[in-house]
């Protein structure tokens, strides 16, 4: 027995096993720079996703207004019910301070007034999120409101909600907002609900929800030495300890692979003239992979059939598409590594043969 209790504990140091459990009914990781799923489970279930949804409620109003505009509050707006920035009937703010109570305090109030100020009411504003959500892939996605009360009809996934991040997240202004741990604005603190920007290096954001039919749901991103990601946890009781397991298995697993690089040969073309010519690749294609992917690294050289003369050293010759398991990594040109002038023979050969076609059209 004490042989056996030994044996099982060298087992546990040498080969480390994952005892982790998630928490969350659903969940997933991409890499943000592609997009690429990392892990993942029921990421395509349809739930709902309390205020998350302002995710996208953000995105539209920064699309579709000026952060100076001036909005009017109404009474439907200051009397939403739950979270709220305590707005009044009658205040005057600035889109760009809404968008701060939206997204730090979390402010249902905010996103009615947001909604009414660029479409006139909150069922068209959720028509214009519903839409843009399909423009950026998430398809089993439908707005209902634009705050994330419960609603029926109201759902998304976390695959979806991942895309719905990864576009909102190229937008400057929406990406500096949700990275903001607290702000005064017009003599008001605002104070972001997003404990992982305290509690984890490298954490960019970026929104938090609840209701008691959704249970708690958390986007964030993160990024590290260039490797972003974005993590969506959906009904997820441990919702912060969740999101911290899944980078740090993400940082511990992925590494950067350059897989091609600036001047590296890209292969020979024949030329007309039956001679080979030296290609290389221009720019640099890189991605974090793990050890598995990395034998599965597709790089695929798109050129012409045939080549004519003459061509000059640095000219775009084709391009190259880099892919693990069909999804892109990304690509760059390939252009001509040495100038080749036609030969005297193939340029007499040219002139005597367009000279026969001209002579035999007549």
């Amino acid at each position: 027995m004490r042989r056996f209790i030994v044996l099982i504990i060298i087992l546990c140091v040498v080969v480390p096993v994952d005892c982790y459990a998630m928490s969350a009914k659903s969940y997933i990781l991409i890499d943000a720079e592609n997009g690429r799923v990392l892990y993942a489970q029921n990421e395509n279930e349809k739930l709902p996703m309390a205020s998350t949804t302002k995710i996208m409620t953000a995105l539209v109003a920064i699309e579709n207004s000026n952060p100076d505009d001036t909005v009017t509050v109404s009474n439907n707006a200051a009397n939403t019910e739950g979270s709220s920035m305590y707005l009044k009937a009658g205040d005057k703010i600035s889109m760009r301070e809404l968008l701060y109570g939206l997204m730090l305090a979390s402010g249902n109030d905010a996103a009615v007034a947001i909604a009414e100020h660029i479409s006139g009411n909150v069922e068209s504003f959720a028509v214009k999120m519903t839409e843009r959500a399909k423009e950026t892939g998430a398809l089993d996605t439908s707005f209902k409101n634009p705050n994330g009360l419960d609603a029926d009809g109201h759902y998304t996934t976390a695959k979806d909600l991942a895309l719905i991040t990864q576009e909102a997240l190229k937008n400057p202004l929406f990406a500096e907002i949700v990275q903001t741990k607290s702000i005064n604005l017009s003599g008001t603190t605002y104070t972001n609900h997003n404990k992982l920007l305290s509690k984890y290096e490298g954490i960019t954001g970026v929104k938090t929800g609840f209701t008691k039919r959704c249970g708690r749901c958390l986007v964030s991103s993160c990024e590290r030495s260039g490797f972003s990601l974005i993590a969506v946890t959906l009904n997820d009781p441990d919702d912060w300890n969740d999101h911290i397991y899944l980078y740090d298995k993400a940082f511990a697993e992925y590494k950067y692979h350059q897989i091609i690089s600036n001047g590296q040969n890209a292969g020979i073309i024949t030329t007309i003239d039956g001679n080979p010519l030296n290609l290389i690749y221009k720019g640099v294609v890189g991605a974090y992979l793990n050890e598995s992917e990395i034998r599965r690294v597709s790089v695929k050289n798109n050129m012409p059939d045939s080549l004519s003369l003459p061509v000059k050293r640095g000219e775009r010759a084709g391009s190259a598409y880099v892919s693990v398991d069909g999804v892109s990594l990304g690509g760059c040109e390939i252009v001509f590594g040495e100038s080749r002038e036609i030969s005297e023979k193939r340029l007499k050969d040219f002139i005597w043969d367009t000279l026969q076609m001209w002579l035999s059209a007549f």
